[in-house]
């Protein structure tokens, strides 16, 4: 069994948030709801699309090279998401564009199209999903925190600057916990949720393989 299938999908040693550009993502994308939906609806674009169109030519595809075509396919699929993007909303793609190029680099880095080769199509295409969906709950979960504490509003995707508000603060809060919106405070409350989760895996899980 390969050790990429047999690691868990969000805090294995072959999970997104074992790479560095898997923890900037989830720290960004997570200061405001509107970007952390839009960018987990990257993530599930770029992970599972790429991994179906690895599988399916994967006949005719050279042996040769497969680094720079999984390059190659993996970036194509995230310019077609920020060109539809931009269709639909420009101001939006222009405050995420940085975070969503990010992505390939994480799927890339991740090996996750090399891991998986030697296992069945349909197992793989499921470890893709599993891997895009827990990174897309992590961030949209971390931005419903870190908005409401740090800005004193929720966003969400649409309106005339991008995004509209259900409610507003108009940015009047208490300090220290306005800190939670900058990028030091998702490294604040990343630490503290890696903190908990060490606590609970060494008190009932006994370790991660």
């Amino acid at each position: 069994m390969n050790r990429r299938v047999e690691s868990h999908f969000l805090w294995g040693s072959y999970s997104p948030l074992s790479s560095l550009t898997g923890c900037a993502i989830v720290i960004m994308a997570s200061s405001r709801l509107a970007f952390a939906i839009f960018c987990a609806g990257a993530i599930l674009w770029v992970y599972t699309l790429s991994s179906l169109l690895y599988f399916v030519p994967k006949s005719v595809l050279p042996s040769w090279g497969k680094q720079i075509i999984h390059i190659f396919v993996v970036s194509l699929i995230t310019s077609l998401y920020l060109f539809f993007g931009t269709l639909i909303n420009p101001l939006l793609v222009l405050g995420c564009w940085f975070i969503i190029i990010l992505i390939p680099v994480s799927l890339i880095s991740s090996e996750l199209l090399i891991q998986l080769d030697d296992v069945d199509p349909s197992d793989a295409l499921i470890r893709a999903a599993l891997e895009a969906l827990s990174l897309c709950l992590l961030v949209i979960a971390l931005s419903l925190i870190r908005e409401p504490l740090g800005f004193g509003s929720l966003s969400f995707p649409g309106g005339r600057g991008g995004l509209f508000e259900i409610f507003s603060s108009q940015g009047r809060g208490f300090f220290p916990i306005r800190l939670l919106s900058v990028t030091s405070g998702g490294f604040l409350i990343l630490g503290y949720a890696i903190a908990v989760y060490r606590f609970f895996r060494k008190s009932n899980l006994g370790g991660d393989k």
